[in-house]
């Protein structure tokens, strides 16, 4: 990783007020940690400044960050770990944040600089894994999560299965554990609860993710293309990426490519899902607490997906034998053909996952959390202040 820094431009930076968050992404590209990471930023306000590093490069994220807000983007690139680990640190020590916070492994060079560094007051998140740790955790990478780790204040994971594998093989005390469950907004919807659509209209089926190889779409595309008895169902796949040629080769392979549609990068909220889908589906090889589920449930969908991370406990109990193992090629098809066959249930069951999100995945919760853990000092003077 060479960093194209200029240190001595943010060595010089005027001291501003608030405190100074350093960010380390991997990527700060549209996507689900750094859209939740601005949410927080932009909900700190004024408070707090901010510097973002991408090590791709990628700041598309950042273009939702408001404008009130003090914020620096710096580009990275990826070289060996060891020049990575003593830019990293010198960088740090330049700048010299009131606290660090890295995300997932591909910032791990920068909590290792910290660690044996810096020692800045340091956060880690973990969200989840890529596709060469779908299945199984490398050896090399607990390892070396143990080392970098051990000097963070606290790691922060959005569900049980990564606090579990956290605990059990990265061997982290749980008083170094914080576990903050994703959060949405939940926005009034038009027309929900609307009366059901006649029985041989339209059903549109469809997922929202990266087009990369652990979201695993073709694992969908497959599945669809095994419900041969439904004409009037239709799949739309709204996300971009390296994988989408040969995904739209696979439909056309499979005589489904006119009832497929690649929809690409589109701003997708949940008045968006509710509006186009009749069932969202998840077909990933590895997820943790998926924010485009979280999203599809705010939209008062029912969801088809396989049972990976926390998905089966997201979801209302109702919906739970949809949720289907990610072994089963046909497990899939099915929980698709049973929902997509009676519009009543699947009308009840996204009710019941709108109310599922409204009582346990509310933005609110998630977004108080985070300033509790990132702004403590801050929150225990305003208690302090209102006694």
């Amino acid at each position: 990783m060479t960093i194209n820094f200029c240190l001595e431009r943010d060595a010089a930076r005027t001291e501003a007020a608030g405190v100074h968050f350093l960010h380390v992404f991997p990527s700060f590209g549209i996507g689900g940690v750094p859209l939740r990471i601005v949410r927080i930023i932009n909900h700190l306000g004024s408070r707090c400044r901010h510097t973002i590093v991408a090590l791709d490069g990628d700041f598309g994220a950042g273009a939702r960050i408001s404008r009130d807000v003090e914020c620096e983007f710096i580009a990275g690139k990826r070289a060996g770990t060891l020049s990575a680990i003593i830019k990293s640190g010198r960088y740090i020590a330049a700048v010299s944040p009131d606290v660090l916070l890295t995300y997932n492994w591909g910032s791990i060079e920068w909590a290792l600089a910290n660690t044996f560094w810096c020692r800045r007051r340091h956060i880690h998140f973990e969200s989840g894994f890529g596709v060469e740790e779908a299945f199984r955790q490398l050896w090399r990478r607990v390892v070396v999560r143990r080392l970098a780790l051990q000097a963070a204040e606290k790691v922060v994971v959005p569900s049980r299965t990564l606090e579990h594998v956290a605990l059990e093989t990265w061997r982290l005390p749980k008083d170094k554990l914080r576990y903050i469950p994703n959060g949405i907004e939940v926005a009034p919807l038009a027309g929900f609860g609307a009366s059901a659509a006649p029985a041989d209209a339209t059903i549109t089926v469809g997922t929202v993710a990266p087009l990369r190889a652990e979201k695993n779409v073709g694992r969908l595309i497959r599945a669809f293309a095994r419900i041969t008895s439904m004409p009037q169902l239709r799949l739309v796949i709204m996300g971009d990426g390296s994988e989408r040629a040969k995904l739209e080769q696979l439909a056309a392979d499979l005589g489904i490519a006119e009832r497929v549609s690649f929809r690409g990068n589109v701003v997708v909220t949940p008045s968006v899902l509710h509006d186009e889908l009749d069932i969202f589906c998840l077909s990933s090889d590895t997820e943790q607490m998926p924010n485009a589920l979280l999203e599809a449930m705010a939209a008062g969908l029912p969801v088809a997906a396989v049972d990976v991370g926390d998905v089966r406990t997201m979801v209302a109990q109702e919906n739970r034998e949809f949720i289907v193992p990610v072994t089963d090629p046909a497990a899939l098809a099915n929980a698709i053909a049973v929902l997509a066959g009676d519009e009543k249930r699947r009308a009840a069951i996204g009710s019941l996952n709108r109310q599922r999100i409204v009582a346990e995945y509310a933005l609110e919760r998630m977004v108080a959390a985070y300033e509790a853990l990132l702004l403590p000092q801050e929150r225990a003077d305003w208690s302090n202040g209102h006694r």
